[in-house]
């Protein structure tokens, strides 16, 4: 099932089309990643799922049912841009925006405080949020994004401004939601993190999509059949003299590609047949920043 569909969303604005016939899937219970350069359109897709705008032709479901004016209820969204008011109390504001997305003043107040004591935060329930660091008021705006239970959690860069603790911390609550159902929407320009969290990602440049699909998928995708080989003896004078395309050798490991028409295994069996005792032999896939890179290059061409 998917919690998010869309077909054919086209969004323009004057003469550019910020929006050119998106279309992509949001599988309920997962991690998703919508990714691309400044400029690509990202913001313009949140803005239509999160109704802010709407689209100029193409269709958007949430939960099987086509995008309405009740849904930002059952949707969390924390900007890149925070939007809380520096001058009102911690508590006092989340209140307000809990109730905002329905939950009645009794409900908001005993959810509000289970996740301030969780991140360990309920003595700033009386600080006013212009005395908060950056990544205080990070904590606060990610509670106020998922305090509704909100079936889509929209994160643009929900890990600017932490240091690795309060990072790891928020990473773990994000396990823990989609462990509980909820899917999550995740926009960064952070390619390793991507990899680390998300199971499927769209990538668009100029509105339009370059890539979308399984993350390990897409690496296999873009892999150049190469492999590291650490090994113990005299492997690299070997290979040299048997014709293998060696792209490095430092110290006691090896990268080299295959040759056309060469297996893993192919490749494997000849080394072996060396004599020589492999300590490891791995394929090297590309990152997801090398494949962002090549792709989003390629499409400005």
């Amino acid at each position: 099932m998917n919690v998010l569909s869309l077909q054919n969303v086209v969004k323009a604005y004057a003469n550019h089309i910020a929006v050119n016939d998106v279309s992509f899937d949001v599988k309920a219970g997962s991690i998703f990643g919508l990714l691309g350069p400044n400029g690509a359109g990202k913001t313009s897709l949140i803005r239509i799922i999160t109704t802010i705008t709407a689209a100029d032709t193409g269709k958007v479901f949430l939960n099987g049912h086509p995008l309405n004016h009740l849904h930002p209820n059952e949707i969390g969204y924390m900007p890149e841009e925070r939007g809380l008011y520096k001058k009102m109390k911690v508590g006092e504001q989340l209140l307000y925006l809990a109730q905002l997305k329905g939950l009645s003043n009794r409900e908001a107040k005993i959810k509000l405080k289970t996740w301030l004591e969780k991140f360990d935060i309920l003595s700033w329930w009386d600080k006013k949020i212009g005395d908060l660091s950056k990544g205080m008021s990070q904590k606060v705006q990610f509670i106020a994004t998922i305090v509704h239970d909100p079936s889509l959690i929209i994160l643009d860069e929900p890990f600017s401004g932490l240091d690795p603790i309060n990072a790891n911390l928020i990473k773990d609550e994000i396990y823990q939601l989609k462990e509980k159902g909820a899917s999550i929407l995740f926009s960064t320009h952070r390619m390793e993190q991507v990899e680390e969290i998300c199971e499927d990602i769209v990538l668009i440049n100029k509105g339009k999509i370059l890539l979308y699909g399984g993350v390990n998928a897409i690496k296999n995708d873009f892999k150049e059949h190469k492999f590291s080989v650490k090994y113990s003896g005299d492997l690299s004078s070997q290979l040299n003299s048997a014709g293998y395309d060696i792209i490095s050798a430092m110290g006691n490991e090896i990268i080299f590609k295959a040759q056309n028409g060469q297996s893993s295994n192919d490749l494997l069996k000849g080394l072996i047949s060396h004599n020589v005792n492999i300590i490891s032999f791995n394929e090297i896939l590309p990152s997801l920043n090398e494949i962002f890179i090549t792709k989003v290059a390629s499409s400005n061409e």
